[in-house]
């Protein structure tokens, strides 16, 4: 109940991508700490919590699917797959502050580096990167549509590997540099800059999923239409009411109103789905009030 559109395909493509990343970052690890490049070093361990990260959506996805129809979830498990953006936000941000306190260290006790080997390794782990994020790009464009229908956990999936790739770049502008220039301060250097691109993308990733798992109203111009529907168009009180997301393109409504004359509570959600198919619950309860004006 309340998953979103094309949840089993999005789960699909997401363990793709966990075997994938899982495959090199033991490369790409062995390859830093054997070649002695922080910067080929930072991207292998931050691939390493990627491979965590990811799996951690493939399993949001799984218990979202296995829990759908379980009734202790009062309002379904949709939100499992926003539950596990938010860690994985909080991973990349943990994580941002190792790889720019090593660098910093590198800075002032620098290591000698195998410029052309971490090289090879980099570009390597750059083309892991690109394919991942194809394999992803899809229904990562799918699952942000202008309904605001947000996959945070698809979309932490892919911001992870966006941030593989940035660190993939700047390792192999790093060591390209070292290695034609003699620039060895540009390997920690680009450490740094790396840290400060992954926890950028870090906090507005938990800003968007912690929003959701607080039942945040992230849609005013929904509320404000539903608020000229029961108000305007119908002349009755709204007293309460409760518009939050329930899981990717799914919404919960409820909401309290005084009306002067009777009205059918059934006829208004059907009136309120028809205009917009996103709300999947919807709770109306109406008192009348003859003597009650409208605010």
């Amino acid at each position: 109940m309340y998953l979103g559109a094309g949840h089993e395909r999005a789960e699909a493509r997401t363990r793709l991508v966990v075997y994938l990343t899982a495959a090199f970052m033991v490369v790409e690890i062995a390859a830093g700490l054997i070649f002695g490049s922080m910067a080929l070093l930072a991207d292998g361990v931050h691939m390493a919590t990627h491979v965590g990260a990811l799996g951690l959506a493939a399993w949001a996805y799984w218990m979202a699917r296995r829990h759908a129809r379980n009734r202790r979830f009062s309002f379904g498990s949709g939100k499992f797959g926003d539950l596990a953006g938010f860690a994985s936000a909080l991973v990349l941000g943990i994580i941002s502050l190792v790889i720019a306190a090593e660098s910093v260290m590198r800075l002032f006790a620098p290591v000698m580096i195998h410029y052309g080997e971490a090289m090879i390794v980099g570009a390597v782990g750059l083309a892991v990167n690109i394919v991942s994020a194809v394999v992803l790009a899809g229904d990562e464009q799918d699952a942000e549509d202008p309904a605001h229908h947000h996959d945070y956990n698809l979309r932490a999936a892919y911001v992870h590997v966006l941030a593989d790739a940035a660190t993939s770049v700047m390792a192999l502008l790093a060591l390209a540099a070292g290695l034609l220039l003699g620039w060895r301060v540009l390997d920690p250097v680009v450490g740094i800059l790396g840290a400060i691109v992954i926890a950028r993308w870090s906090i507005q990733l938990m800003q968007q999923s912690g929003r959701v798992l607080l039942d945040f109203e992230d849609d005013p111009s929904l509320a404000g239409d539903i608020r000229h529907l029961l108000e305007d168009d119908l002349n009755a009180r709204i007293e309460d009411m409760h518009l939050w997301r329930l899981g990717p393109g799914h919404r919960g409504l409820i909401v309290s109103i005084i009306s002067p004359v009777p009205l059918s509570a059934d006829n208004i959600k059907q009136e309120i789905r028809r205009r917009h198919t996103g709300l999947s619950h919807v709770t109306v309860e109406i008192s009348v009030c003859a003597d009650c004006t409208p605010r």
